[in-house]
Formats: C-alpha cells, sequence, structure tokens
C-alpha cells in the first residue's frame, strides 16, 4: 500500500502514535494519517476531509473508544474502526466489537495490524460494491435506462399519490408528451440516433419543471410531467414552454440535423375518485387530438371537448369495419385520370366505399379516419387489392376493354410498414396473370415519411416488379420538395387545396407552376387533383400539367360501370 491511504489516528501520546506507524512502514504501508485526541479534534477531521480507516486508542484522558465511535456513527460514515490498546480486558473488547469497532488489537501484537488494515480495506470495498449493486437494482426499478427519467412504474404509483390528494382546492396536473416525427431519425439513422435524441431531450425537458414535479419517460417517444400543487394556468404555460422547447431543439447526428415537434394532452387532476389509468387514457386522448389538430400543439381535456368525443365515436367505427369485412359490405369505384395534352393513356384510381347495415352508401372520409388509427387499413388495403385484381384479370379474360394504362391503389401508412404486403402484391399479380405496368400505387408524402425506411424498401421492391408509384397530396408537407431527392417515384399528384381555386389565387397558381416545373425536372409526370371546373382545366393546360384528375373531368362510378362488362 502506498501513501494514497488515509489513516485518523486517535490517540494522545504521540510516542505511540509513532509506534504504530513505524509498525505500517515495516509492512509497506505508508499512509498519510491525521492524529486527533479529543471529540471536538476528531468531529473536525471527519468534517475537513475523508478517510479510509480510523484507528484508536481505547482509553485517553477524557476521551475513549466508545465515544470515537458514537461519533463516527453519528456522520453516517462506513468507516472501519480498529482499537488498539495497551489494556482492555475480553468483556471490554466484546462490548467495543457490540458499539461498532471491526477489530481490536493489543500494543504488544502491533503485527496483527496490517492485516487486519487490509481486511478491513477489502471488507469495506465489498460493502462499498454491494451497495452501488444494491442502489443500481433500486434504480433500474423506478428509472427508465435510457433517459435516467423515472420509468412508467414509478410515475404511475406517483400518479396514484397525488389523486389521493387531489380537489377543487388542491390541484394537480398531468401532461402526456408525444414526440412528432421521432420515427424518421429511427429510420434513417438506426436507433442508436434515435436513443441520443431521447437522452438529449430529457435533459431539455426538465428545464421547465420543479424539483417537486415529476418527469418520466412512459416509453417510446412518449413521455409523462406530474405537476403537483398547479393551476391550469399554470400548468398550460409549461406545457407551451415544452412545446417551444421541443420545436426549437435541433438534434445532430453526424451529418445529418433533424427538427422535431412536440404534442402534448393535459389533464386536471382535481378529482380524488379518478383512477391512475383513467387519467392516463384522457391525456393519451387529449394529445392525440393534439396532433390531429396540427401537431406541436397542446389540448386540454374536458369531458365535454368535441374532438375526443369524436375520437371515441371513431373508436365504435373499430367494431362496425370489422363486421363489414366479414359480411363483404365494401364497394369498390374508380374515377378516370385523364391526359391534359395531345398525347398520353388514360389511367384511373380504384376508389373504395361502404355500405351500411341498411344498405346505404358510407363515403371513405366517415371511416377511413378510424381505419386508420385502430390499425385496420391493411385489411382495407388487401381487400381492395383482391378484389380489384380479380375484376381486372376477369376484364382480361373475356376481353373487355379496360379504356385505361393503369390503375391506381391507395395505400396507408400502416401497409407500407407490412413486411409481408410486398410479398402480398407479387403474389397476386401472377395469381391473376396481371402485368405489373398496369398498377400504380399512391402513397401520401405523410404515409411515406411516417415509417421512410420501411417505405423506401416497398416503393424499390414493387418499382422492380414493374409497378409504378406516385406521391399523392404532394405539396401539403414542409419538406415536400426535399423528398423528391429521397423518394424514387413516377408521378406526384398535386393537393387538391391548391388546385380548386388556382385560377382565381394567384398563390396557388403559383405553386402548382413550381411543383409541375420541379416534378418535370425530377422526371416526373404531374398529375391535378380536385379538377371541377374548366376554367382550372384550362388553367392547367396553360402551366403544362400532365394529367387531371376530379368532378369536372369525371365523377367517381362503380367499378362494374366503369365500361361494359360481360357477366361472370
Amino acid at each position: 500500500m502506498s501513501s494514497d491511504l488515509r489513516i485518523l489516528l486517535i490517540e494522545d501520546s504521540e510516542d505511540d502514535a509513532e509506534l504504530l506507524l513505524r509498525e505500517l512502514r515495516k509492512d509497506g504501508i505508508r499512509p498519510g494519517h491525521v492524529r486527533v485526541d479529543s471529540a471536538p479534534a476528531l468531529r473536525e477531521a471527519l468534517r475537513e476531509k475523508s478517510w479510509d480507516i480510523v484507528i484508536t486508542d481505547h482509553n485517553m484522558p477524557g476521551f475513549g473508544s466508545a465515544e470515537a465511535i458514537a461519533i463516527i456513527k453519528d456522520t453516517g460514515l462506513d468507516l472501519p474502526v480498529i482499537i488498539v490498546s495497551g489494556s482492555i480486558g475480553e468483556d471490554i473488547a466484546v462490548a467495543a466489537m457490540k458499539d461498532g469497532a471491526n477489530d481490536y488489537i493489543m500494543k504488544h501484537n502491533l503485527a496483527r495490524l496490517s492485516p487486519a488494515i487490509k481486511r478491513e480495506l477489502r471488507e469495506t470495498r465489498n460493502r462499498e460494491a454491494h451497495r452501488r449493486a444494491q442502489q443500481t437494482i433500486e434504480h433500474l426499478a423506478y428509472h427508465d435506462p435510457l433517459t435516467g427519467l423515472v420509468n412508467r412504474r414509478e410515475f404511475e404509483a406517483r400518479l396514484h399519490q397525488a389523486l389521493r390528494t387531489a380537489s377543487e382546492r388542491e390541484q394537480h396536473a398531468l401532461l402526456y408528451v408525444d414526440l412528432d416525427q421521432f420515427k424518421i431519425i429511427n429510420d434513417t439513422c438506426g436507433h442508436e440516433a434515435g436513443d441520443g435524441m431521447l437522452r438529449q431531450l430529457s435533459v431539455l425537458l426538465r428545464t421547465p419543471i420543479r424539483d417537486s414535479d415529476t418527469l418520466a419517460r412512459l416509453g417510446g417517444d412518449e413521455f409523462g410531467v406530474l405537476l403537483s400543487g398547479c393551476r391550469l394556468d399554470e400548468a398550460q404555460q409549461v406545457a407551451g414552454r415544452i412545446v417551444d422547447l421541443v420545436r426549437d431543439f435541433r438534434y445532430v447526428w453526424r451529418d445529418k440535423s433533424f427538427l422535431i415537434g412536440a404534442s402534448i394532452g393535459l389533464v386536471m387532476l382535481d378529482d380524488a375518485n379518478l383512477r391512475a389509468s383513467d387519467v392516463l387514457r384522457m391525456a393519451d386522448m387529449a394529445c392525440y387530438a393534439a396532433k390531429d389538430r396540427g401537431r406541436g400543439r397542446v389540448h386540454i381535456y374536458r369531458a365535454d371537448d368535441q374532438e375526443l368525443l369524436q375520437r371515441h365515436n371513431e373508436m365504435q367505427w373499430v367494431g362496425r369495419l370489422n363486421q363489414a369485412l366479414e359480411e363483404n359490405r365494401f364497394r369498390l369505384y374508380r374515377q378516370c385520370i385523364t391526359p391534359l395534352g395531345p398525347h398520353g393513356s388514360s389511367h384511373c384510381e380504384i376508389l373504395l366505399r361502404m355500405l351500411d347495415e341498411r344498405g346505404e352508401l358510407i363515403p371513405p372520409g366517415a371511416f377511413i379516419p378510424a381505419a386508420e388509427r385502430y390499425n385496420l387499413m391493411p385489411a382495407l388495403d388487401r381487400w381492395v387489392l383482391c378484389n380489384a385484381f380479380h375484376w381486372l384479370a376477369r376484364c382480361r379474360r373475356q376481353g373487355a376493354p379496360l379504356n385505361s394504362e393503369m390503375f391506381f391503389f391507395n395505400l396507408s401508412a400502416a401497409t407500407i410498414s407490412d413486411e409481408s404486403f410486398y410479398a402480398h402484391v407479387s403474389h397476386a399479380l401472377q395469381e391473376h396473370d396481371l402485368p405489373p405496368s398496369m398498377v400504380g400505387f399512391e402513397i401520401t408524402e405523410t404515409a411515406a415519411i411516417t415509417n421512410l425506411g420501411s417505405a423506401l424498401k416497398f416503393i424499390e421492391q414493387v418499382r422492380q416488379l414493374g409497378c409504378r408509384i406516385a406521391l399523392d397530396d404532394f405539396g401539403t408537407g414542409m419538406s415536400s420538395f426535399s423528398y423528391l431527392r429521397t423518394i424514387p417515384a413516377d408521378f406526384i399528384k398535386i393537393d387538391g387545396s391548391f388546385i380548386r381555386d388556382m385560377d382565381e389565387d394567384a398563390m396557388n397558381l403559383a405553386i402548382v407552376d413550381a411543383i409541375n416545373r420541379i416534378g418535370h425536372v425530377a422526371g416526373l409526370k404531374t398529375i391535378a387533383e380536385f379538377v371541377e371546373t374548366q376554367a382550372i382545366r384550362e388553367r392547367l393546360v396553360e402551366v403544362g400539367v400532365d394529367f387531371a384528375q376530379g368532378y369536372g373531368i369525371q365523377r367517381p362510378i362503380p367499378l362494374d360501370a366503369a365500361q361494359s362488362m360481360p357477366p361472370g
């Protein structure tokens, strides 16, 4: 051992202290040490420095080992204490060990001192390692290993405690924070990059909350904040601050830079009768309502909230949609996509309608949002593909004119994220003996970037097969043009919000012109949606858009009525 060892000597005799140190030096131990001989001096030494071991005489004038051990215990320090005495009986030694001494050594047998010190230091290290392991286990039981924040289990326990004290006079607040567009980082750079962002955000999110509040990672990219003793206006301020902090946060991973956002559901805790699970469900609903309103927003839960009632109504659609699938109560429609120039063939888009229990048609706007929210779109997309392919194959076998070169099918984000869907498409084309070149898939920007890695893989696979890709609702995203470099496509469908009044709105006309020009530079054909008047059609011709679709071209008609169709 070297001079790194720090010994606190409690000894009134300087000569006796030197004898101890000489014995240690004989064994190669040259410790740093301080000698004290009174209770005040001991307290000061313990306060001023840290020590590895204490060696104390048993009897000194006005001071003894029992008092020294008591003082050391009061500090809470795990310091081994060895008593070295010239005269100590066995009964006294046993009592000293019960008081907390680790060993006692007679002065005429100092050869035991070095082995005793080494043993006690080893035991101290073992105890410290055990304590740290225990602390780690306890920490992991209540904290998220990635961010170090409180985990969901502990958060729910604290929420339960807060609800026990909740009343109109003592309010608390729960913020349910969900990151917007976080999946893009995982898909483009991998989970290591995503984990790095979550760690940085966990530090950032602590900024606007008090030490008495609780910040937790609830799972994935979701965080919870429990604000104790907090009014609604104060909770809104904290939530708004979090939204601003996340919006202004720029995450850099290697050569890439990302901006994300946060949507927050806010629930006031002012009713002790609420359950923690109910509050979390309310907050989750409010958070999704914030996303529906455009992301980067805060939505406050209220029992009479119309938006949340709408979400509840959407949940009722789940049973109706599943029943309609079982009873085959869906119908296919088509709408023509016509060329605006002298050259080019017509295409069409396959559309879905639902029949209610009385046989009345239900438009897609009524059931598609619920199907998307509750992950029923993959089943609907497969139903559309299966039935449309069956119809196309029958037309080809019986020689019925299709009057369209290509048939476009809408795909949801969930469908293109399904690893098995490409195999389903490939098998269906072979089964129905359909050329892939007559099939196109429409994918919205939002669907593509929701799971960019899966989308790119699917697009590459079906294009190699011979199918075409159209980017739908193009222009609605903040980064539409930049994604043209990333997402390989054959067509872009200019969003109808720019088309409807482009003959009267100069800004929309300029946007359509810009999208059309950039699309052509990228080698893509352009399709204008929602073409409803002849005036708009003429403007599109002037701009140079390739195709038009909308009620001004053709209203959707049943698939079987699209052309003369032989029975069968």
